[in-house]
């Protein structure tokens, strides 16, 4: 009951009414091809929602609401764009930060290796999703403890990000911030003040 509640509060509440009902027999390739259409608009619509949800819950530190939404949103886009696709690697990036929230590190980290796999299968994954890859393994190094691990992770995001979207992105702050983060945690204020000064 406690499941059913919160994944009502999360996202079904949000997403109920896009879900399609059995799909009627068609009877000409008109309408076979309309009702496809329509059944990929609203699952494309239910991974935006579910999506957007289970981003907000993240900003607003709700972590165990966030999963339900982010699960909804990697179901779906499954079904549109197959389990290799590349599309999935920002919704396992989201499940993987969701998970670390809750505490549940193990699950963090295959959500990460499954992101990580994708992009590794992919030989012309764009550099901004290498980057979000990076900067989600890197979180994850941080949560573990792991700073030099983390470092690296950050410092390949800050890379991808300026080559995909130029120096001077707000795209490319994020890995600094968190760099920043570290060096301001290694009591090293020096290095940490000109990464803040770079955000």
């Amino acid at each position: 009951a406690s499941h059913q509640s919160a994944d009502w509060s999360s996202i079904h509440e949000k997403i109920c009414p896009l879900l399609t009902p059995p799909q009627p027999c068609f009877h000409s390739e008109r309408d076979r091809k309309h009702g496809k259409e329509q059944l990929l608009r609203r699952q494309n619509s239910i991974v935006e929602v579910a999506f957007s949800a289970a981003q907000e819950f993240l900003w607003e530190g709700k972590a165990l609401e966030a999963l339900p939404a982010a699960l909804q949103a990697l179901r779906f886009s499954a079904r549109m764009f197959g389990w290799s696709s590349v599309q999935l690697v920002p919704v396992y990036l989201l499940l993987a930060e969701a998970s670390t929230g809750t505490g549940n590190l193990r699950q963090a980290s295959k959500y990460l290796s499954e992101a990580e796999w994708i992009v590794l299968q992919t030989p012309d994954c764009p550099a901004a999703v290498q980057s979000r890859l990076h900067r989600g393994l890197g979180l994850f190094c941080v949560a573990q403890g792991n700073l030099d691990q983390a470092l690296y992770h950050l410092a390949t995001d800050v890379y991808l990000a300026t080559s995909a979207f130029g120096v001077d992105a707000i795209e490319v702050s994020g890995g600094y911030f968190h760099m920043a983060n570290i060096f301001l945690r290694q009591n090293k204020m020096d290095v940490a003040n000109s990464l803040y000064a770079e955000v």
